[in-house]
């Protein structure tokens, strides 16, 4: 008789698996983590928003070497097309009586300012006299330098120096006549920027400059100023600063400081290209 089979023993059962954990809840997310999140889309938000709302005020690059005078552009005088939007508010053209090619620039009446030094103007290439008191050099914007006497107000008694205000010519001046032909424009934008409406010009000067290349203007501004009829006496000299557009020198003294006019010949004599 055969012995019985013998079965080899059941291996033991796997301990049973842990419970599941229940899903998380929004409501089972500590307080802290939900502040911290909206913390976060906050800030992102925030730096999105000023980003989109002061895109447009990043500033142009200004062209090297180009020096940058915030003044009223020279208006100039072409005619806008039937395209043209209809609001544009236009100025009436500012009429100046022709321009003597040559005109000797007699002394002035006053007194000379005496000349303390020399206002060096690196940024626009030039240099002219440093006048003693009551003339003040201040910054006044928007020229690069400015000698000022009284208060800041049309009339101005002022002597200042920035580049040409107008747009820079297509090509480098050359001629007497070119250059007398920028004087005059920017003579032009005098008269609207420096004195009350209505003003008119009488030429007291046309010559070109001392030293260098450029032209010097001087004229007899005439203006009523609180229904007084006043009249003002001024230069101008363009000047060659090795650029397309020149330098500019202008100064305007009006009656109730007549006693300096004669600093306006010292200036005319003495602007000088660096």
């Amino acid at each position: 008789m055969q012995p019985p089979v013998r079965r080899p023993p059941m291996p033991p059962m796997p301990p049973p698996l842990p419970p599941k954990p229940p899903a998380r809840r929004l409501w089972d997310i500590p307080i802290k983590a939900v502040y911290l999140f909206g913390a976060i889309l906050a800030t992102v938000l925030a730096v999105g928003l000023i980003f989109f709302v002061f895109s447009g005020d990043v500033p142009t690059n200004n062209q090297p070497g180009e020096q940058i005078v915030r003044v009223a552009p020279i208006p100039t005088s072409a005619t806008p097309t039937a395209a043209a939007p209809s609001p544009t508010v236009t100025e009436s053209p500012i009429v100046l009586p022709p321009v003597p090619e040559s005109k000797a620039y007699k002394s002035l009446p006053g007194t000379a300012s005496a000349v303390t030094g020399t206002i060096t103007d690196n940024k626009v290439g030039i240099s002219y006299p440093r006048l003693a008191s009551p003339w003040k050099a201040r910054s006044y914007p928007p020229y690069s330098i400015a000698q000022r006497i009284g208060k800041v107000e049309i009339p101005f008694t002022i002597i200042a120096s920035a580049m040409y205000p107008g747009e820079s010519p297509a090509k480098k001046p050359s001629s007497n006549a070119d250059y007398r032909e920028i004087a005059t424009q920017a003579v032009r934008w005098t008269i609207r920027t420096q004195y009350p409406k209505g003003a008119t010009v009488e030429w007291t000067a046309s010559k070109k400059v001392s030293l260098g290349k450029g032209w010097t203007l001087g004229y007899k501004v005439t203006y009523t100023d609180g229904g007084k009829q006043e009249v003002a006496q001024a230069m101008l000299s363009i000047i060659e600063v090795g650029k397309t557009k020149p330098a500019m020198l202008m100064a305007s003294i009006p009656e109730s400081n007549k006693a300096r006019w004669r600093d306006l010949n010292t200036l005319a004599q003495q602007v000088r290209p660096l």
